[in-house]
C-alpha cells in the first residue's frame, strides 16, 4: 500500500499541475524542485529564504508561466515590472492567504487584488554561474528600476542547525510554513536537486472530498468530518482544522482539500490529519 501511495504521488509531483485536473502544457517550465531537508544534516553555508505559500511562477522573459505551463493574464503594470530575462518566483499575497493567491491569479482577465500580489524571484534559471552570481543579476537589474511589487526573496546564510531552527520559529510564529534551503555556488537544474531543499515540520498532502460525517452535540446540522480518499483508495476522516463557516458550508464532494499531518501509520493513512485549505478548480 505504502508503494503504491508513494508512486501515486510522485507521479502527482511529476505532472506539477497549476490546477487540479489541468492538463500539462508542452510549455510547461523545467522548473528546479525541491527535496525534503533531513533535520540531522548541517545547514551551515546554505541559503535560507521563506518557503512562500504562494503560487509558483516562471516568467520567460515575455509571458508567466504556471508550473504547469498555463501562461497567466497579468496586469500590464505588473508586467511592465518584470525583466527581460527568465526569472523563477512565487505569486504571493500574504501568509495564510494562498486562496486569495489563487483566485487572483487563476482570472483570465487581471482583477483588482493583483494589487495585493508579489511576484518574489528566486533565481534566474537562464544565468550562468553559481547561486550568488544569479541573484546578483537579478538585484542589479532591480535597482534600476522603480520600487514594484516585483522583488528578490530574502536569502540569509545560515550559520548553523541553532540559527535554521530559530528562522523556522519565526516564520511558523507568523503563520508561515516553512523554510527553503539553498546550496552555496550552486546551479540551476531542473527536476529535483539535492541543490535545493524544504524544512517544515509537518507534512502536507492532497484528498479528494468523497462525503461527510455529522457533527453531534451543539453542532448538530453541520459537518463534523470530511470522508476523503487518497490517489491509491485509502479513505479516512478529516475534521479538525474546520472552522464553524467550514462546517456550515463544507468543501463540495469531489473537491480537492490539503490536509496537515505528521507522517503515516503503517496502514498508510496520515496521523493527526488537520484541514489546511481547499485547492483551486480551474474555471
Amino acid at each position: 500500500m505504502r508503494l503504491s501511495l508513494h508512486f501515486s504521488f510522485l507521479m502527482l509531483c511529476l505532472i506539477g499541475l497549476f490546477f487540479p485536473g489541468s492538463p500539462v502544457s508542452a510549455d510547461a517550465p523545467k522548473l528546479m524542485l525541491a527535496t525534503v531537508w533531513n533535520p540531522g544534516d548541517d545547514p551551515t553555508g546554505w541559503w535560507l529564504s521563506e518557503k512562500y505559500d504562494g503560487v509558483r511562477g516562471y516568467w520567460d522573459g515575455t509571458r508567466m508561466l504556471s508550473r504547469g505551463g498555463e501562461a497567466l493574464a497579468l496586469p500590464v503594470t505588473f508586467r511592465t515590472s518584470l525583466p527581460p530575462f527568465p526569472v523563477d518566483g512565487e505569486l504571493w499575497a500574504g501568509r495564510g492567504r494562498f486562496a486569495v493567491t489563487l483566485a487572483t491569479v487563476r482570472d483570465r482577465k487581471p482583477g483588482p487584488g493583483w494589487k495585493e500580489v508579489r511576484y518574489l524571484i528566486f533565481d534566474a534559471p537562464g544565468q550562468a554561474g553559481p547561486f550568488e552570481e544569479r541573484i546578483k543579476v537579478i538585484e542589479q537589474w532591480l535597482a534600476q528600476q522603480p520600487p514594484s511589487s516585483v522583488r528578490i526573496a530574502t536569502q540569509t546564510r545560515c550559520t548553523g542547525r541553532p540559527h535554521l531552527e530559530q528562522v523556522l520559529d519565526t516564520i511558523e510564529a507568523q503563520d508561515g510554513e516553512g523554510v527553503m534551503l539553498r546550496a552555496a555556488a550552486s546551479p540551476y537544474q531542473s527536476g529535483r536537486s539535492e541543490h535545493l531543499r524544504k524544512y517544515k515540520r509537518f507534512d502536507d498532502t492532497e484528498a479528494k472530498v468523497v462525503g461527510y460525517n455529522p457533527c453531534k452535540g451543539k453542532y448538530t446540522g453541520m459537518v463534523g468530518s470530511l470522508k476523503v480518499e487518497l490517489p491509491d483508495g485509502t479513505r479516512f476522516a478529516v475534521g479538525s482544522g474546520l472552522s464553524d463557516a467550514e462546517r456550515r458550508d463544507p468543501p463540495s464532494i469531489g473537491s480537492t482539500i490539503t490536509f496537515k499531518h505528521h507522517g503515516w501509520t503503517r496502514h498508510g493513512k496520515p496521523r493527526f490529519p488537520v484541514f489546511w485549505r481547499i485547492r483551486g478548480v480551474a474555471r
